[in-house]
């Protein structure tokens, strides 16, 4: 069943791979940039170019006005929304007696910030649908208390973005809205250097491999999947106690 997309974050690299196979599948894609405007411009036209249905919204999401604003937008173009995945965030792989008060709060922002403005701005539209879903884009790290070399800011987000997806498949699922998390492992053009030696599937993870899993976490048929982390690493440090 066609669906409306929100996915934030999307103009360039893993947020455009999922607007454009999403694209593919027949929904209709919000793409969301906070100043790549042009790379989202560009993601917008390949997916008009293959017979699909996007358009391009700006938004910094740095504030609940920002999230209003930005869901109002597509919502009165489209009609509705029903499908949020959040995508965006900041790596900053400095150090942590390397980074600046800016980057400290630029990998906050970008991660639990980003995602509590949006999903608090969607809703009531996810409500109202009755098959609302939200997807966090995490990390393989997200669920696992260790100490980190770099992008301190970032992996507290993230971490934050998973207790905030537990939280919310709690109180959301009387409204009929799934809320989960998928944190990929090492991607083929990740920023951090990770020799391929130490995966443990002897290969660094896809695009694709992200996609496939949110099309099942889309399927009118996993309405009971909720509140859980997906790993999608091949084996890459896997967090205990995920699910």
């Amino acid at each position: 069943m066609r669906r409306t997309v929100l996915i934030t974050g999307s103009a360039r690299r893993l947020g455009a791979a999922l607007a454009c196979g999403l694209a593919r599948d027949g929904h209709r894609i919000a793409v969301h940039y906070r100043t790549s405007r042009a790379e989202a411009e560009e993601t917008a036209r390949v997916i008009q170019k293959e017979g699909g249905e996007a358009d391009v919204f700006q938004s910094p999401l740095a504030s609940l006005a920002d999230g209003e604003d930005l869901v109002g937008k597509i919502a009165s173009h489209w009609g509705n929304i029903d499908t949020l995945i959040n995508n965006a965030g900041t790596f900053v792989g400095k150090r942590f007696d390397e980074l600046t008060q800016h980057d400290w709060e630029t990998g906050l922002a970008s991660t639990a910030g980003a995602a509590f403005v949006a999903t608090r701005a969607a809703l009531p539209h996810l409500r109202t649908s009755g098959r609302g879903r939200i997807v966090q884009i995490g990390d393989v790290m997200s669920a696992r208390l260790e100490p980190v070399d770099s992008a301190m800011s970032y992996y507290i987000g993230k971490a934050g973005v998973w207790r905030m997806t537990q939280t919310l498949a709690t109180s959301e699922a009387r409204h009929g809205i799934t809320v989960n998390l998928v944190s990929p492992g090492v991607l083929e053009d990740s920023v951090c250097e990770t020799p391929i030696g130490e995966m443990p599937s002897g290969r660094y993870g896809t695009y694709e491999d992200v996609l496939h899993t949110i099309r099942f976490l889309l399927d009118e048929r996993s309405q009971a999947v909720t509140g859980s982390h997906l790993q999608v690493g091949g084996g890459w440090k896997i967090a205990p106690g995920a699910q």
